[in-house]
């Protein structure tokens, strides 16, 4: 049997095969450690990251998260990504960052 992290890594490359962050539609790519929430904002065609934020781990903080992705991202004039849910289901903390991320103005 496969640990946790183990698991949740092959779910994310599963996902990664089918998602790819180009420079007109980058991928808003969600981490979760144990007392942080990540999102960060990548352009796989130059492997370059864009925008990143991070927070406390709390549902709260994952809005924020998300908020401020979108608010740094229209700085850079994307309005539109492509989201990459980390190998995690969606729920919780990391619906509440795409949620964070919509109220912000991104469109996925």
């Amino acid at each position: 049997m496969l640990f946790k992290q183990q698991q949740r890594k092959r779910r994310h490359n599963r996902v990664r095969a089918k998602i790819k962050g180009t420079s007109d539609r980058p991928r808003l790519c969600v981490f979760c450690s144990n007392k942080y929430i990540y999102g960060y904002i990548i352009d796989d065609s130059k492997g370059a990251t864009l925008a990143a934020a991070r927070q406390e781990k709390a549902v709260e903080g994952a809005r924020k998260v998300g908020k401020k992705i979108a608010e740094d991202a229209k700085g850079k004039k994307i309005d539109k990504v492509v989201f990459d849910r980390g190998g995690y289901k969606y729920h919780g903390r990391v619906k509440a960052l795409a949620e964070g991320a919509r109220e912000g103005g991104l469109k996925f």
